[in-house]
């Protein structure tokens, strides 16, 4: 079974410069693994200068704010395919940043566990149709006055989207095991 949310495209496996890095959930506990998710964004980020050099004081400003966005949305993206993949069936986690001439493209795929699939793509047919902005606010009432939110804030797909312009879109497939992979892919705009 295959369900799609927004304009997802498929990775293209081209000579597009990218990067992927691959890992496996269950290696260590996520405790542990959170450190390494931020050491892994900040090489993907780090990695792109490469591209964008900064000769001058503007092209170093450019330099900074592509850093910035690769930086924190690789973080988001590793960390909820952390948090969310399916533990009993020691599924990968993956993800890809691909480089074009006017937009990074990442794609970030775990298997998704059952119990939070239907409120999950609720979720998203929410974050792809409402207005985000209202959303964030409302979120922030939610979280304040929540004592524990277990973990899941919604604050992290809501600001890629409000504070850097990023177009999310999403792929549910189910394979011959009925595991369902997800993979959510950003666009963020150069």
């Amino acid at each position: 079974m295959l369900k799609i949310f927004g304009d997802f495209v498929e990775e293209e496996h081209t000579k597009q410069e990218c990067l992927i890095i691959h890992f496996s959930p269950t290696s260590i506990p996520l405790q542990q693994r959170w450190r390494n998710n931020g050491l892994s964004a900040d090489f993907l980020a780090e990695y792109w200068t490469t591209f964008f050099p900064a000769n001058d004081i503007p092209s170093q400003r450019r330099q900074q704010e592509v850093t910035g966005a690769i930086g924190y949305i690789a973080n988001e993206l590793l960390e909820n395919v952390m948090k969310f993949s399916y533990k009993p069936g020691d599924h990968p986690v993956r993800l890809g940043l691909y480089l074009y001439q006017d937009e990074f493209k990442f794609y970030a795929s775990n298997a998704i566990d059952p119990q939070v699939l239907d409120t999950f793509q609720t979720y998203i047919q929410r974050l792809l149709t409402e207005d985000t902005q209202e959303m964030y606010m409302q979120q922030l009432e939610v979280n304040a006055l929540a004592e524990e939110s277990a973990g899941v804030s919604h604050l992290g797909l809501l600001t890629m989207v409000n504070d850097y312009d990023a177009r999310l879109a999403f792929k549910f497939e189910t394979d011959q095991d009925s595991v369902v992979t997800m993979t959510m892919m950003t666009r963020l705009a150069l």
